[in-house]
Order: structure tokens, then C-alpha cells, then sequence
């Protein structure tokens, strides 16, 4: 049970939106695949489930490969794209028996009821797909991928549209898969991101620029940010004269952050500071930077 693409690229003109990419995923790994719009990350999951050719390179899904034998690998796969395609003039229960008609499930009935219940439709499955709301139709779609109960789950920002309760909810069940499953999902919520993954691959102009542990990218960025706050409003000009300090971003009036590669200079020199101006500080500490700060640094174009 794993993916597994080597040298993986995909053409369109004069654009490489997907550049001589590597990667594996194995059983049992929940992996944030991210990047920005653009970046190439919906066409490379296009490529994995076998709905876009690759121009070079190989993709091989539990052992088969996709591009030499698609329908077999489809089998394996559980897909939610990004556009979440349905027929919004067929119920719910008739639309997941269309879906396990075409899976040739030969317990239909009971793989329906269990699907339902895991993504919490209940409520919903009497319903026309066009009458619900957008967060659940994002349910139907999920209920869909996983109704074969397929061995690879390749989901396309599988939260959009969800409320802060659903997407907790479906947070719980992308978890629950991920333990004897391979998940592999895009989203824009890096929080999201943060609460299921350990490991991430970002993607950014078709290259593949970071994969590894969420933690290990963590320990390895170069910079540390360092979190303070004032009782007395201030200017960025004061924290931007601060020697070692690389950039200066405003939270509020009061709080702010600095990236640093010195964080005891930055803060002794923030102490300093407080004394000369009479500001009171009221908190102050450094931190390993965050998924969102680490994506800002690999995928900042400018």
C-alpha cells in the first residue's frame, strides 16, 4: 500500500506546471500536500488517481502502474477533486448506490449505511444533492471516495466549505482512515494541516520544496520567531532598528512578531529597548516558526 512518483512532470505550452517531481507515501501516513494556487498540486493528484497523463516520468499506486494499467489502480484509490463534481438531482442514498453500482460493491446497503454514518449525513440522505448546503455536499463527495474502501485516499481541500464543527468532524474521520490507510490531501487551512499531518510536501512553481516531518522543518528553518507585547502602543520603526532582526510584522497595536536568527540578541536588545523608552512589555518569548511562516518562506515568489 503506497504511492510511489519518480521524475513526474506535466506540460501545458511553455509551462511546466508540474517539474521532474519524486516522492513516496506509504500505509499509515496522513501527508499535507501544499502549495500555492498554481503550484501544481491538483494536477499532480490528477496524475496519481490516473484522470491526467502524465508527460514524463512514472507514478505506481499498491504496486500497479497508473499510467500502464489506470483501471486497476483506480480500484485502490478513493478520489475527492477540488471541483467535487455531482448530480445535484439525485438523492444522497441514490447517488452513493449509483456510486457503488460502478464499484461493484456486493454489499451495497450496508457500505452506504456505514459511509453515511461516518461523515455525518444522516440527517441529509433523503435529500436531493442540490438542496443541501455547500459543506455537505463536500460530505457526499468524501462519502463517495471512501465507499469502496479503497487502500489510498487522494482528497483535493476535503474542508472547503465546512463550518468549524464540521471540519472537525472530518478532521476526526480523515484521522481515523489515516491509521490503517495512506492519505494524501491538499488544503489551503494550514492549521488543518498542522492537527492531522506530521509530514508535509509543499510544492511551489512545479518543484517540490521542502518534504519532510512537520517537526523536523521546524528545527531546521534557519529563523526563530520571536513573540512580544507592549502595555503602550509602538511604532514598527523602533522594532525594525533592532540589530538582527530580519522582519518585523504587526499582530495589533500592541503585539508583534520578529524573525530572527539571533532570538537572545533580539530580545536583551528588546529589553534595552523597553528601559530607554519607558515601555512595559507584558509578554515575551521565541518559538519555532509555523507551518503557515515556513510555507510564507518556501513559496514567496517575489
Amino acid at each position: 500500500m503506497s504511492i510511489t512518483v519518480k521524475n513526474l512532470t506535466k506540460i501545458y505550452g511553455e509551462q511546466r506546471a508540474v517539474d521532474n517531481i519524486s516522492f513516496s507515501v506509504n500505509k499509515g501516513e496522513i501527508v499535507g500536500f501544499l502549495g500555492p494556487n498554481g503550484a501544481g498540486k491538483s494536477t499532480t493528484m490528477k496524475m496519481i488517481t490516473g484522470y491526467l497523463q502524465p508527460d514524463a516520468g512514472e507514478i505506481t499506486v499498491s504496486d500497479i502502474d497508473v499510467t500502464k494499467d489506470p483501471l486497476a489502480s483506480k480500484k485502490k484509490v478513493g478520489y475527492l477533486p477540488e471541483s467535487n463534481a455531482l448530480y445535484y438531482d439525485m438523492y444522497v442514498k441514490e447517488y452513493l448506490d449509483f456510486v457503488a453500482d460502478v464499484h461493484s460493491i456486493s454489499n451495497k446497503q450496508s457500505a452506504i449505511g456505514n459511509v453515511i454514518e461516518q461523515v455525518g449525513l444522516t440527517k441529509e440522505k433523503a435529500k436531493k444533492i442540490g438542496q443541501l448546503s455547500k459543506g455537505y455536499k463536500q460530505r457526499v463527495g468524501l462519502a463517495a471516495a471512501l465507499l469502496h474502501n479503497p487502500e489510498v485516499l487522494i482528497l483535493d481541500e476535503p474542508t472547503s466549505g465546512l463550518d468549524p464543527n464540521q471540519i472537525v468532524e472530518i478532521r476526526n474521520v480523515i484521522k481515523e482512515q489515516g491509521k490503517d490507510k495512506l492519505v494524501l490531501f491538499s488544503s489551503h487551512i494550514l492549521q488543518e494541516v498542522e492537527a492531522i499531518c506530521d509530514r508535509v510536501i509543499i510544492i511551489n512553481k512545479g518543484k517540490i520544496v521542502a518534504d519532510d516531518k512537520l517537526s523536523t522543518l521546524q528545527k531546521t528553518s534557519s529563523s526563530t520567531i520571536v513573540r512580544v507585547s507592549f502595555k503602550e502602543a509602538l511604532e514598527a520603526e523602533w522594532l525594525k532598528r533592532l540589530p538582527d532582526a530580519k522582519t518585523v510584522s504587526k499582530v495589533d497595536a500592541f503585539s508583534w512578531t520578529i524573525e530572527t536568527e539571533n532570538p537572545e540578541s533580539v530580545r536583551k536588545a528588546l529589553l534595552q529597548l523597553a528601559l530607554e523608552q519607558n515601555l512595559n512589555i507584558v509578554s515575551l518569548q521565541s518559538e519555532n516558526k509555523s507551518l503557515e511562516e515556513i510555507f510564507r518562506t518556501l513559496t514567496n515568489n517575489k
